[in-house]
């Protein structure tokens, strides 16, 4: 018989070794587990790791299940979505049990922003009527009785990072029906002064619809919240602000005359609604890339029966075309719009497939609406039509309703990504649209964005 020799058996031992060293389970000890964290107080969107170590001291971390509020996440990474405090603890199973680990607290903090006051409750007035000479905000500027400007200053523009978002907040007054209203960015060459024929761009960059408010019926207002990260890259461009002034603006459109018969208190009164907007940013600092943006069209209304309105007599169809004057990459297209016409079979109240095209290639196909307009009804403190006396399930929300009195209008973003420098075209189509009686109307509003 040969004999095993000493080397051999030196091998094995050692391999024995090893292997006794690598078992997580009872042989070694294992009886508890020790769960850290590389940080317990992060921003909302930041990161923490978790790690599990053994009282053996081995890591067990790719082995280990980690469980948030009671909830098991996919990994041991965790970012928080929202500010709060979560409670975190780890398991880890062996062939006869389950370890538990001790609790961590993570801390969630929001992340810090800054609020930019442009407008404080300025007072709208009858659309239809001779502008009023009532005192305006110091900086601002009455286009009409639906209209304010006012210029962003330098130190506004510099608190913005590439987080932003608008919030508008409209007042009842002496309105009580549902309005359309918009923020618009009008551009204008630096240092000249605010005129309509001055402005050289102009984009609609939020819309929103106003819920049927009784001013003496709580509540009496309500926000509206635009997601805006684009126009702080905007703002922020030197080339851009180098060349031009920022004018904001908020336009709200109403009339009293409904409202002077049926709200108490707004008997021969002209106010119609108030208005505050606000620009809401981040601390957060970032790597600013130039960008080039082109307005295609700005609130142009679209319909079927009017030669501004369609390429087509008889078709709702609208062409833009334009020049690119840079080749842009990250290119985002922009795209605004809502069905009105509130007349008997009113396109108001019906809702139609809308195709868009870009240079002829479809990029989508959407109905507007498709939601259920019940969780805007509380702020619809006036008795209409739309809302009824009684809840509406969701299948006759989406029966009728193209936007939610009370409510933002969508802002369609599409990724275009790259975009060479030349002509291009833009396509929106509704084919079924009717327009009874010659009546109703679709405003449009697009434009480009993307990196140089």
């Amino acid at each position: 018989m040969k004999k095993i020799s000493t080397q051999l058996l030196t091998f094995f031992a050692a391999f024995l070794v090893i292997l006794s060293c690598n078992k997580d389970d009872d042989a070694v000890g294992l009886n508890d587990i020790v769960l850290s964290a590389t940080a317990t107080t992060v921003q909302v969107g930041g990161t923490t790791t978790f790690s599990v170590l053994s009282n053996t001291n081995v890591d067990l971390t790719p082995n280990a299940t980690f469980y948030v509020n009671n909830s098991q996440i996919e990994s041991n990474i965790f970012i928080p979505e929202a500010a709060g405090t979560y409670i975190v603890v780890a398991k880890y199973t062996t062939d006869n049990q389950t370890l538990v680990s001790n609790e961590i607290i993570i801390n969630a903090t929001a992340i810090p922003t800054t609020e930019v006051t442009i407008f404080d409750e300025v007072v709208f007035y009858d659309g239809y009527a001779a502008t009023v000479n009532q005192p305006v905000p110091a900086g601002a500027i009455r286009k009409s009785n639906a209209s304010y400007v006012t210029k962003l200053t330098p130190a506004q523009i510099a608190s913005f990072s590439n987080k932003l978002k608008i919030q508008v907040t409209i007042g009842a007054l002496c309105d009580n029906y549902d309005r359309i209203g918009g923020v618009f960015v009008n551009m204008v060459d630096k240092g000249t002064a605010f005129t309509e024929e001055n402005v050289a761009k102009r984009l609609e960059v939020g819309r929103f619809i106003t819920p049927f408010m009784n001013k003496n019926i709580a509540p009496t207002e309500v926000d509206y919240v635009f997601e805006t990260d684009n126009l702080a890259l905007l703002f922020n461009d030197p080339a851009i602000n180098d060349a031009y002034d920022f004018w904001i603006e908020l336009n709200v459109f109403g009339v009293p005359y409904a409202a002077q018969e049926q709200v108490s208190g707004c008997q021969g009164r002209n106010d119609v609604f108030e208005g505050t907007l606000k620009f809401m940013s981040t601390d957060e600092t970032y790597d600013h890339v130039n960008q080039l943006f082109v307005p295609i069209v700005t609130y142009k209304e679209m319909n079927n029966y009017n030669a501004s309105g369609t390429d087509v007599i008889g078709q709702t169809v609208r062409t833009y075309t334009f020049d690119i004057p840079s080749s842009i990459t990250n290119a985002k297209l922009y795209v605004i719009t809502s069905n009105h016409g509130a007349n008997n079979n009113g396109e108001e109240y019906n809702r139609r497939e809308h195709f868009i095209y870009f240079d002829n290639a479809l990029v989508d196909t959407y109905v507007p609406g498709g939601k259920s307009c019940e969780p805007y009804r509380v702020y619809n403190t006036q008795g209409n039509g739309i809302y009824g006396n009684a809840p509406r399930s969701l299948a006759t929300w989406l029966s009728f309703s193209n936007w939610c009195p009370g409510d933002i209008i969508p802002i369609r973003t599409y990724d275009l990504l790259n975009i060479n420098q030349g002509s291009h075209s833009f396509k929106i189509e509704v084919p079924d649209a009717v327009f009874a009686d010659g009546q109703g109307y679709f405003p449009v509003s697009v434009y480009i964005q993307g990196d140089l």
